[in-house]
């Protein structure tokens, strides 16, 4: 037994010899250089693959979705409320080429719902404002800002150079303007808006069925009807909520992957739901901007879309609805006021804002009546005596004239005193009271 051991020691001693030998004259493997080991040819840049890398891994979008938003060119026109957060998505997304036409400035007042802009840039151009925040969220993205308002003759050298259009605007006028040079140049618009609590989101020109915005709206508005977010305000979130859905309608379409029924979005955030999808009709054979050619209207270019509309709304502190003896300047006011407070003459006060407003801001002694209240009972509020002197103001000097115009047609007499402040009370902070607020 001990012989056999001993055998069995000496026969691997003598194994362990020969692997030393086989292991020192073998030949190393070949170490391969970085360059062999890379995948040749990458379709996107290496960083990409990381930054696009949660949207990439969806089933229906992948790498060629992301391909799609890198080839592709969109231009958004207004960089505001509706405008910024679009952009803003549609830059993080990789969308390769972004337009931005816009001709405003920044303005302390746009920044609670404006998201791309601060308070370093206010008095910047907000094309100019809205592209520098874009090269902080994504520097790949190559984006062009328009420092100009959008007209008939500059619409068509813009748009052709996209191939999809976001309406981020707040006026007839840009409305049916994009609409038709869109649907001329046969290119997608995707179009939000936003007003109080409630905003709407619908995609024109988008295949060979859908509709274009005067197949829906043949005749613009009036112009006393359409308010803006100055006038009426606006929730910023609202604006938020509408410009995101506009972006990914927008990545929908370039990816392939939207639903070409045409509908309309509707959002109301005070609603429960919030949200509601209505269908709409599809193209009208007899439309004028996408109809048969026998429908059709004159040429863009020579579409004066400001008096379609309409015409601008009136400067009232310049024309005046009233007489010009019928109201009285900030100084004046202020003046009357004093001298009324200090002989105890008395006066009448009326603020025809809205309550809210009311409950902002107001003058001392100064009465709220909203003028739709107003306007329903003008008698009502019109003083008995007629050597009472009433002024009437309001928030900019134009609903203040129309309550001046209701008052005096039911005076009891022509000669009573019913005056309008001029420029309202944003006037009087101007000129009279810095601090009396401005919102």
């Amino acid at each position: 037994m001990e012989k056999e051991l001993a055998n069995l020691r000496a026969r691997v001693e003598q194994l362990e010899r020969e692997l030393l030998i086989a292991r020192s004259s073998a030949t190393p493997a070949p170490i391969l250089e970085s360059a062999e080991l890379s995948t040749p040819d990458l379709p996107l840049p290496l960083a990409d693959y990381r930054r696009y890398g949660r949207q990439m891994i969806l089933e229906g979008f992948g790498l060629p979705g992301q391909l799609k938003l890198k080839n592709a060119s969109v231009l958004v026109v207004g960089a505001g409320g509706l405008g910024c957060p679009a952009l803003q998505h549609l830059a993080a997304a990789g969308v390769g080429s972004i337009g931005i036409v816009d001709h405003d400035t920044v303005e302390l007042s746009n920044l609670q719902r404006q998201i791309l802009h601060t308070d370093t840039r206010i008095g910047w151009a907000k094309a100019l404002s809205a592209k520098a925040a874009l090269s902080e969220i994504n520097p790949s993205v190559k984006v062009t800002a328009y420092v100009t308002s959008l007209d008939s003759t500059n619409a068509r050298a813009l748009l052709s150079q996209y191939a999809l259009v976001l309406d981020c605007t707040d006026n007839p006028q840009a409305r049916y303007l994009l609409s038709d040079m869109c649907s001329e140049l046969r290119v997608p618009l995707v179009s939000g808006a936003a007003m109080r609590y409630d905003g709407q989101l619908c995609t024109y020109n988008l295949g060979e069925d859908g509709p274009c915005y005067r197949c829906l709206f043949p005749r613009p508005p009036k112009p006393e009807t359409v308010g803006t977010c100055e006038d009426v305000g606006v929730l910023g979130v609202v604006t938020g909520v509408i410009g995101t859905l506009q972006a990914m309608e927008a990545i929908k379409i370039i990816v392939g992957m939207n639903n070409s029924r045409p509908s309309l979005l509707v959002f109301s955030a005070l609603s429960t739901p919030p949200f509601r999808t209505v269908r709409i009709r599809g193209k009208r054979i007899d439309c004028a901007a996408c109809g048969s050619e026998v429908h059709r209207r004159d040429k863009i270019e020579e579409t004066d879309y400001v008096s379609f509309c309409g015409g601008n709304l009136p400067d009232w502190e310049q024309t005046g609805l009233v007489a010009g003896q019928a109201r009285i300047s900030p100084q004046d006011l202020n003046e009357t006021i004093a001298t009324f407070g200090t002989i105890s003459v008395p006066f009448k006060l009326i603020d025809v804002r809205s309550s809210a407003e009311f409950g902002i801001c107001h003058l001392p002694s100064s009465e709220n009546i909203p003028l739709k209240t107003l306007l329903k009972d003008p008698a009502r509020h019109v003083p008995l005596d007629p050597s009472t002197p009433t002024f009437v103001v309001c928030r900019l000097g134009n609903d203040s004239q129309i309550a001046v115009e209701a008052l005096r047609k039911v005076a009891p007499s022509g000669d009573a005193v019913i005056r309008d402040l001029v420029g309202g009370l944003r006037a009087w902070s101007s000129v009279v009271d810095s601090s009396f607020p401005v919102y």
